[in-house]
Order: structure tokens, then C-alpha cells, then sequence
């Protein structure tokens, strides 16, 4: 093998190498999910859809009921088997709901 070929096979081999041992440590989901605990521990009564959105982003489902004396914006995210569920009285946020920290 001439030393070019050599330099580039083990230039190779080094990257290779070097994907393998960082990608693991990125500890982000590889779809993008912005669904996670310390995300979900930024919403706090009172915010509104678009503060919820700027942090979760658009939510997978979405409900809006008109309880006669308020309006009721139910907001659910899932990413697999986590899920959050953000319940809104007249677009601010009421309570929520989450399984992130369980484990599951």
C-alpha cells in the first residue's frame, strides 16, 4: 500500500473512531424532541400557548372546549412512551401533567 492510501485509510479509521465515542455522548434525542424533563420544569402557570411553544414546540395533539365561562386548550406531547400534557383556561396555562422522571 502506498503512504497516501495508507494516511487516508487511517484518516478514516481516526473519524470513524471518533463518531462512534461522540455520538452517544450528545444525550439528545436523534428526532429532535424538544419533549424532555427539564424542558417540561420551564412551564409554569400563567404562560401562555406561545411561551409553551417557544420551549416544547407545537404539541402532537391538540383540544379546545368551550366550558361556557372559560375556554379550556388541552395540549399533549408524546415521544414514544413520554408524554406531557399541558391544560390551558383561557390560554394561559392551568396545570400539567407529565411522565419524564418516571423512568418510562
Amino acid at each position: 500500500m502506498n503512504m497516501p492510501h495508507a494516511r487516508f485509510h487511517f484518516f478514516a479509521a481516526i473519524c470513524a473512531a471518533l463518531m462512534v465515542v461522540a455520538l452517544p455522548a450528545c444525550n439528545r434525542s436523534l428526532s429532535g424532541s424538544k419533549l424532555t424533563l427539564d424542558n417540561y420544569n420551564q412551564i409554569s402557570t400563567g404562560m401562555s400557548k406561545a411561551q409553551v411553544e417557544r420551549i416544547l414546540g407545537p404539541p402532537t395533539s391538540m383540544e379546545t372546549k368551550d366550558m361556557l365561562i372559560y375556554k379550556k386548550t388541552v395540549y399533549r406531547y408524546e415521544d414514544g412512551k413520554k408524554f406531557a400534557i399541558i391544560t390551558f383556561k383561557n390560554d394561559e396555562v392551568d396545570s400539567k401533567d407529565t411522565n419524564l422522571g418516571t423512568g418510562s
